[in-house]
């Protein structure tokens, strides 16, 4: 992928990875649609990047609005002409036993992570087969690999983004779709500050675990490497991410370590 003057559009970008990749293709003179719930929280990068001699579309949108996703695709369509890459990080995550998590708790996680994920790819992709290709990213997890505790609804939606996102690659690849899958581990984000607890509360902190992890601008660095190099899969982390290899080739010391991690 060749990122100069072209035309992206990422979600959850008003904060976390979102925000670190936009501000780092800033640098190649691009214009960037940056979507989030937190219109406010854009502004900042919006003016960050402009600084850069890039521009920058804020769009407020709601991942759980189906709706509202083909609407606004409509109307940027219709205002840029085509989009080269769409970059996607908007999720919410989880934090209660599968035994305490209500119903409403589970599609909502799907809803926002799985379902507005596909949404907006569907209605990205005929425009970008008709402009003779694009590149999509979707956020998994490490656990979109593997089941971890307090995490069940929030597994089950990334597992879904892969078996979704390879055979939409697999249908598409003659027509120039490229598909990567980006697989953090720990990433100093706030997705935890805002996950699903079982009353449906926002959690309010930040996991130990994940605040040792890597920064956000690291991992933006990683992914923008892996989507340059046109990766199926890119691992962004530090040493949490060997817990893939323990799972693939030695799975009884995967169980045993994941049987004894604290599940925050």
């Amino acid at each position: 992928m060749n990122f100069e003057n072209k035309c992206f559009w990422i979600t959850g970008a008003s904060s976390g990875m979102g925000k670190a990749l936009a501000l780092l293709l800033g640098d190649y003179h691009v214009h960037l649609i940056l979507s989030d719930r937190n219109f406010e929280g854009l502004t900042d990068v919006v003016n960050e990047i402009e600084t850069k001699g890039s521009k920058a579309t804020p769009v407020q949108l709601d991942m759980s609005d189906a709706a509202a996703i083909r609407l606004k695709t409509e109307e940027i369509l219709a205002k840029v002409g085509k989009i080269d890459g769409l970059y996607q990080f908007a999720g919410i995550s989880q934090r209660s036993l599968v035994t305490e998590t209500p119903d409403v708790n589970d599609r909502k996680i799907m809803e926002v992570n799985f379902f507005g994920a596909v949404t907006l790819a569907k209605c990205l992709l005929p425009s970008m087969i008709s402009h003779g290709g694009g590149q999509l990213a979707v956020t998994s997890s490490l656990v979109g690999k593997f089941g971890f505790p307090y995490r069940s609804a929030y597994s089950a939606s990334k597992h879904a983004l892969h078996g979704y996102f390879e055979s939409l690659r697999a249908e598409n690849s003659a027509f120039n779709i490229k598909v990567s899958i980006l697989i953090p581990g720990r990433i100093q984000t706030n997705i935890s500050r805002f996950a699903l607890t079982s009353d449906g509360n926002e959690y309010g902190k930040m996991d130990p675990g994940q605040a040792n992890g890597i920064t956000a601008k690291k991992a933006a660095r990683q992914i923008l490497a892996g989507l340059k190099k046109e990766k199926k899969e890119v691992h962004v982390g530090g040493k949490e991410l060997l817990m893939l290899y323990f799972r693939r080739f030695v799975p009884s010391l995967f169980y045993f370590i994941s049987s004894r991690i604290k599940p925050v």
